[in-house]
């Protein structure tokens, strides 16, 4: 009996601080929806009674919104890309592969971690201006195709370390190349970790706001994360269609969320997190 009480706290627990996080989505939906008349109300409601889908049109209305979707699309997936490609290259060769000075050059490159990035925001910034990326997408997705982050190779790293080493020795007997090994054995067996660090790219990428604000300068070639900013302060007023852009801002992380959910929660246990 006493068991069972304890199951029904706990559950009672997780509930109310699950709707506690829930909170500000409800009621950013709830808004969304939500006529003039009734935004503000006294007492507040978090769903209105009459729904107005119409908002969203009039929000789709006054910006564009397709062309900065397109933009974040564009961006997010070439990070993507680069990511996938470039990150584990770099964490097998940390992981899996005997040079002189691999231990050294791995610490030099977690300590980077450390390093704040306002600290190289300015040499950065004179680089891609001596290229004339400035006003492009490069800025934003050429760094992705350098392994896009010290984290990413440290995860994929620590989920390479725990493929035994006999499996490769047994594939090089046979005769199969690292190149081979590599793509053979080492990918498939990393679907987990490699949908954890796309999930990670992913959402860096969609919500990246400092990046686009200090590169782009064209209004074309906003993404969503600076774009709804702008709609923002000029339609702040309008809450409700504030909050149907901000809703259809949303949509894709949480499609994508949802259909890597299962990977995720898997790459999570397998790199040591949970």
């Amino acid at each position: 009996m006493k068991v069972k009480n304890l199951y029904v706290i706990r559950r009672s627990i997780l509930l109310i601080i699950t709707f506690i996080y829930l909170l500000p989505f409800f009621w950013m939906i709830g808004t969304s929806l939500k006529p003039d008349s009734e935004l503000l109300a006294y007492p507040p409601t978090i769903f209105p009674e009459n729904p107005d889908w119409s908002n969203y049109e009039k929000a789709l209305n006054k910006f564009p919104f397709f062309t900065y979707l397109k933009n974040s699309i564009i961006i997010t997936i070439g990070n993507l890309i680069g990511v996938l490609i470039s990150a584990p290259f770099v964490a097998y060769g940390f992981s899996k592969i005997n040079w002189k000075g691999r231990n050294f050059l791995f610490a030099v490159m977690m300590a980077s971690v450390m390093l704040p990035g306002a600290v190289t925001m300015i040499p950065v910034f004179l680089i891609y201006k001596r290229l004339g990326w400035l006003d492009t997408f490069l800025p934003l997705i050429v760094p992705a195709f350098l392994g896009g982050g010290a984290m990413n190779v440290f995860l994929i790293r620590q989920f390479f370390n725990t493929i035994p080493n006999e499996l490769l020795e047994a594939a090089r007997i046979d005769g199969a190349s690292d190149f081979k090994i590599f793509f053979k054995i080492m990918l498939p067996l990393s679907k987990p970790v490699l949908a954890l660090i796309s999930l990670f790219t992913f959402t860096g990428s969609w919500n990246n706001y400092i990046g686009p604000l200090i590169y782009i300068t064209s209004e074309n070639k906003y993404p969503l994360a600076l774009g709804m900013p702008m709609f923002m302060s000029r339609y702040g007023t309008y809450w409700n269609q504030a909050m149907a852009a901000a809703t259809l801002t949303l949509i894709p992380t949480v499609v994508f969320f949802f259909i890597a959910q299962k990977y995720l929660i898997e790459g999570i246990k397998l790199t040591g997190l949970k």
